[in-house]
């Protein structure tokens, strides 16, 4: 649990980085553009005093050379010259075609007034030429660079964020079918031990009840080494009827849990239902739903399992009146390693994801769960998959 919490930290305090990170970005861009507009602003009243100088005065070849040099210099700034009629008389650094043309530039001329009030040159017959201006087009390139560069970061993240989960995930895939292997090899041995004792006891006369309850134990311990030498390999689905599995599964619970647990069995009508199953698999998927059922009420209370069947599909409600889960845990239980219990590994709910989604194509999730009002886990597998 501790565990899962830190790693949701990190997460908070990457996400908050990189939101620092983009807030930063973007003010210090748009301080940029604020000062060159700044600049342009002032480019652009020199252009206008050179315009004025060049219609009212006769200057002299070295003014006249500045005033030419000031006037062409100006290659990036969209420019429109206009008289008191609005008639465009010049235009600059504005890409429009020759067809339209007047009517384009009068769109630019629009969108020019709503953008800044325009620079005025007064003459000497008491008229005014106004100057209309843009933003550079290198300005409007920066001004949508911080976005472009958020964007192309959020790409990259997220494509490095999937990556990381597949391999992640690929990575738990092999340390749980290696584990799994090794246990399912080191139990091989003792059970196999064991089945020969058993032998013995019956040769001494040992209580015949006794040595069946024994023989019993360690048919379920091989039972246990099977299901685990079969993860990480799809395994044969055959045919077999759920509601007998499922009725076996709780006598067996029932005989080993506490008398004030009480086991109820809602077929609703299903008194039989066939599917492709892995047996020993799909035993040890309910035995776990119930076990942690079982932690849940703390050895006392009731624990329901209900059957719903549909056309193609059979869904299996295992519930229980404990003490639920609140939205975090309700988040993160089926993920390896997380564990409300002090000694548990945090293994049985993610293996049991995978045996039913991944082995029987089918769907395990929490219908319902509430602190203090129970839980309520749902399996729902296919009727189809198996051959007559």
């Amino acid at each position: 649990m501790e565990l899962y919490k830190r790693k949701k930290w990190w997460k908070f305090f990457i996400i908050l980085g990189a939101l620092l990170i983009g807030l930063f970005t973007l003010l210090y861009t748009n301080r940029l553009v604020d000062e060159l507009k700044v600049e342009e602003q002032k480019k652009m009243e020199i252009w206008a005093e050179a315009n004025r100088q060049l219609a009212v005065e006769t200057p002299v070849d070295d003014s006249l050379d500045l005033i030419l040099e000031i006037l062409r210099n100006n290659t990036t700034v969209p420019v429109i010259v206009a008289d008191e009629d609005n008639n465009i008389l010049f235009h600059r650094n504005i890409e429009i075609s020759q067809k339209d043309s007047l009517s384009a530039l009068h769109q630019q001329l629009e969108i020019m007034e709503q953008y800044k009030e325009p620079i005025i040159i007064n003459l000497p017959d008491s008229s005014n030429q106004y100057i209309y201006y843009y933003e550079s087009t290198l300005l409007q390139r920066l001004q949508w660079f911080p976005y472009i560069q958020l964007f192309v970061v959020f790409v990259f993240v997220s494509f490095a964020y999937i990556a990381f989960s597949v391999s992640r995930r690929w990575e738990q895939d092999q340390v749980w079918v290696g584990m799994a292997r090794e246990t399912a090899h080191q139990l091989g041995t003792p059970t196999t031990s064991l089945l020969g004792w058993m032998e013995v006891l019956e040769m001494r006369d040992v209580d015949k009840k006794l040595v069946d309850e024994m023989r019993f134990d360690i048919t379920r311990l091989q039972t246990i080494t099977s299901r685990f030498s079969k993860i990480g390999s799809a395994p044969e689905l055959k045919k077999a009827d759920v509601v007998e599995v499922i009725e076996g599964m709780m006598r067996y619970l029932q005989k080993r849990s506490s008398a004030k647990v009480t086991f109820l069995f809602e077929k609703n009508g299903v008194e039989e239902c066939f599917a492709g199953i892995s047996k020993p698999l799909f035993e040890w998927v309910i035995e776990n739903l119930c076990k942690n059922a079982i932690d849940a009420i703390e050895g006392e209370g009731t624990i329901t399992i209900k059957l719903e069947q549909q056309s193609d599909k059979l869904s299996i409600f295992i519930s229980d009146s404990g003490k639920g889960m609140s939205r975090n845990v309700q988040n993160t239980v089926f993920k390896p390693g997380f564990s409300t219990k002090q000694r548990g590994w945090g293994l049985g709910l993610p293996l049991a994801k995978r045996i039913v989604e991944k082995y029987h194509k089918g769907k395990i999730d929490i219908a319902y769960t509430a602190p203090e009002k129970g839980t309520i886990f749902r399996i729902t597998i296919p009727l189809n998959l198996y051959n007559d």
